[in-house]
């Protein structure tokens, strides 16, 4: 089934442009030419990813962010945006925004985000983990080693929820910064190496196998 993107950019030759490239690439578009009309199309049509610009007629990119996640709605959300001052990509994604792209940017960057998010989109949906000996369950928060059960802290937990949903790839420190701790994040700058630490000695505690390896200098990625 394709994936249903909803753009919406009032500059009309942008916006058919990327409709263009979108639909080559084998994905169904809607266009909306406003604030108003984005909002009232994403609500109507659901899409499965919203290609949004920050400066709209009517309502502003991260106000529409705002209204679609106060009513609930999970859909990624990419902003395009001309703004690349870190406070503003900061006030974007605390709107809500998953992604950004400042223009003017190309259109396979455009695509990798677009492939990225809404394959994060489908290992969210994912109620089980599994790696291995290794689950993880969203909705219950329970972690089995086996037949073992592991009690994890809330954040112990997402960090491990983030290395399962990506398995056997190298993850850098900033992303799992800005995806376990936030854009904003400014505690220590050890904090991933002790909850690394912390997750190791409870996944570990049997003398299993290690599952979490150190990618010096990179990061972190989950194999065997």
């Amino acid at each position: 089934m394709k994936s249903h993107i909803l753009v919406v950019e009032d500059e009309a030759k942008l916006a058919q442009f990327i409709k263009m490239e979108l639909e080559f690439e084998n994905y169904e578009v809607t266009v909306a030419p406003d604030g108003f009309a984005g909002l009232s199309t994403a609500r109507e049509i659901q899409p499965d990813l919203i290609l949004l610009d920050w400066m709209l007629p009517g309502i502003s990119g991260p106000e529409i962010c705002r209204r679609l996640r106060q009513t609930g709605d999970q859909v990624p959300i990419i902003l395009l945006t001309a703004k690349d001052e870190v406070g503003d990509r900061v006030a974007g994604l605390d709107a809500g925004a998953d992604d950004y792209v400042i223009k003017p940017f190309s259109i396979e960057e455009l695509l990798a985000r677009i492939r990225a998010n809404l394959r994060r989109e489908q290992v969210e949906d994912t109620e089980l983990l599994q790696f291995t000996d290794l689950t993880l369950n969203r909705s219950t928060r329970e972690v089995f080693r086996g037949k073992r059960s592991i009690e994890l802290t809330a954040k112990e937990f997402d960090l491990l929820d983030y290395l399962m949903a990506h398995p056997r790839q190298v993850l850098t420190r900033d992303q799992i910064l800005e995806r376990v701790w936030g854009y904003d994040f400014m505690g220590d700058s050890n904090i991933i190496e002790v909850y690394i630490r912390y997750l190791r000695l409870k996944l570990e505690d049997q003398k299993e196998q290690r599952l979490i390896q150190t990618v010096r200098g990179v990061g972190y990625v989950l194999r065997e």
